[in-house]
């Protein structure tokens, strides 16, 4: 197929883009700053489009010949950071998917693969992994990302009903691997546990996925909607899948990170009343100095609500199967030790 694949420069879009030529596909990468794309995307055969997702109109001719857009590209802003930038993540996450999906829709694409989040997933009431769905904690709605996933997923939602195309929605965990050139959160860490600036463990868990599995299952969902014949049914909503990796402690990322770069791990935990109190400091100086602080108490809650994603109807229907987290720790920390400092602009 022909693909279309918005945020090709960030760390999933990288590796969709590779994925899919590696599978055959043909890639067109919308990218804001096309001297970033030509170098992260060294060894790479795709048609470059500059583009910014809130001005659609401008890049929307380049669908036309498209068989599937991948949408890959969002607005990340977490809770702790200094300002308000919820007008930025609803223009973007919400009112550039919106209009990306009238574009898809106009120029005849079978297929829209939405990247959402694991965020927007909770756990079920007996405590066990949410599947697609499970609705969000209040801890996830209070996080002003997870909050512009939600109420983008259900502008789409809404927006389906309107046109027979086939709209494919994917909720990852905290993605790792290769290729995370700005570096997102997951980079950080590892730059951070290198220079051994991580002096104990912060505790809790969440589910880690590699963005190679993501992007495969991307392309699973894909070709499965693409194959289906034409029903003419306007109304078969939009297909969710999660694909949340496996559950991993923040203690035994450290110990991955530790086999993987040869620097020590942290050996003990911050009680619980400790980590908040630092977190709460940490927030105040934040507001005081403008600047980002390194944890907030709602990162803290949410890293210690130990929440599991649930990837079975991924595994049934897609075949996704997840790489071990060490494994994708190891290639994460070895790509960032050998080409973060050039690919960072």
């Amino acid at each position: 197929m022909k693909a279309f694949v918005t945020g090709a420069t960030g760390l999933l879009g990288n590796n969709l883009v590779r994925s899919l030529e590696e599978a055959g596909h043909e890639v067109v990468a919308l990218a804001r700053d096309p001297s970033k794309a030509e170098r992260v995307l060294t060894g790479t055969s795709v048609r470059l489009v500059v583009g910014d997702m809130r001005r659609v109109s401008d890049f929307a001719g380049e669908l036309e010949g498209c068989d599937a857009v991948f949408h890959t590209a969002a607005y990340f802003r977490e809770a702790f950071e200094p300002g308000s930038d919820e007008a930025v993540l609803d223009e973007i996450n919400i009112g550039g998917t919106m209009a990306l999906l009238d574009a898809a829709d106009a120029a005849g694409l079978p297929c829209f693969v939405h990247v959402s989040s694991g965020g927007v997933i909770g756990r079920k009431s007996d405590g066990s992994a949410g599947d697609e769905t499970t609705p969000p904690l209040p801890m996830q709605q209070a996080n002003p990302y997870f909050r512009s996933k939600i109420r983008g997923d259900a502008a789409i939602a809404a927006w389906s009903s309107r046109s027979g195309i086939s709209i494919v929605e994917m909720m990852p965990g905290w993605i790792w691997g290769p290729w995370d050139a700005a570096p997102t959160a997951a980079g950080k860490i590892v730059g951070e546990f290198t220079e051994g600036k991580i002096p104990a463990n912060i505790g809790g868990g969440t589910s880690v996925v590699d963005a190679r599995d993501v992007a495969a299952a991307m392309i699973a969902a894909a070709l499965r909607a693409t194959s289906r014949p034409a029903d003419g049914d306007a109304a078969a909503g939009v297909e969710k899948y999660i694909v949340g990796g496996q559950y991993c402690s923040m203690r035994e990322i450290m110990q991955h990170l530790e086999d993987a770069t040869g620097a020590p791990a942290p050996r003990f935990d911050i009680p619980m009343p400790v980590l908040l109190a630092y977190a709460y400091a940490c927030e105040a100086w934040g507001a005081l100095s403008g600047g980002a602080p390194l944890v907030t108490p709602l990162a803290v809650r949410t890293m210690h609500a130990k929440i599991a994603l649930d990837s079975s109807k991924a595994h049934r229907e897609l075949g996704v199967r997840f790489r071990d987290v060490a494994e994708t720790v190891r290639d994460a920390a070895q790509w960032q030790s050998q080409n973060a400092s050039s690919q960072q602009a």
